[in-house]
């Protein structure tokens, strides 16, 4: 399961003694949404060794965020990209650094959507490949990601996700989007996963076997059996890529 730290950190009470025992039956993965990562503004500190906190608490095997900046002169309260340029690789492989130095183990970065470019010297692809090798911190696969910003950016989503270092991936994400128009997605985890996206989600399984995966849906939620539905997807997905290579020829 994956929790927002954000939500958690200082919570007491009720709710705090039903988390703990959540994360006692559950690995509880935590999913940050505001390190702010590739900013102009100094690391939050306080906020990472919180972090380290709750990490230890529960015993979270791995913390994540997004590759993206989130905040200037106070939080924006949206993903926002980074200019793909090995000026910003650097940068943002320093504060990376910094985090993890804090934290005492790597962090995992996941490739972000984004609707605009301020900068491009190198592809999306070479950016999270250059960033995670200066940094040596792992990857957080979201297919949905790769989906959306192929169709917005006008890529082969099956060779970007080939020019990643997928060695490094500890996790994956799927979810759903919304279509605002034929070459305009939006990521919002709002709806089901379609097809394409399916499909993107199987490629990825050949390539790195059946690693874990979080569906994520933040709204527009349906019925818990629906919902269940796309778990049980994920699943068949996985048990594909586990078969041996001689049954999956024969299927």
């Amino acid at each position: 399961m994956e929790v927002a730290p954000e939500n958690w950190i200082g919570v007491g009470g009720r709710f705090n003694r039903q988390f703990r025992q959540l994360a006692e039956r559950y690995p509880i993965a935590l999913h940050g949404l505001s390190l702010d990562i590739g900013g102009p503004d100094p690391i939050d500190t306080d906020l990472v060794r919180s972090v380290k906190s709750l990490i230890d608490e529960i015993g979270a095997p791995l913390y994540s965020e997004h590759l993206t900046y989130c905040a200037a002169e106070g939080h924006l309260y949206d993903l926002l990209p980074i200019p793909f340029t090995e000026e910003a690789v650097q940068y943002v492989s320093g504060r990376v650094r910094q985090v993890q130095d804090i934290l005492g183990q790597p962090i995992v970065l996941e490739n972000a959507s984004y609707y605009a470019q301020p900068h491009a010297e190198m592809s999306e692809a070479e950016f999270v490949r250059a960033v995670l090798a200066e940094s040596d911190s792992g990857l957080l696969l979201d297919v949905n990601n790769i989906y959306v910003n192929s169709i917005n950016h006008g890529y082969n989503p099956l060779e970007y996700l080939d020019a990643l270092p997928l060695e490094r991936v500890r996790y994956i994400h799927v979810a759903g989007h919304y279509d605002e128009a034929p070459d305009l997605k939006v990521d919002t985890h709002g709806s089901d996963v379609i097809d394409p996206v399916w499909d993107l989600l199987a490629q990825a399984y050949r390539r790195l076997g059946p690693l874990p995966t979080l569906l994520e849906r933040d709204f527009n939620i349906p019925p818990l059996a629906e919902l269940l539905q796309e778990v049980k997807q994920v699943r068949r997905l996985q048990a594909a890529v586990s078969e041996p290579l001689s049954e999956r020829a024969r299927a």
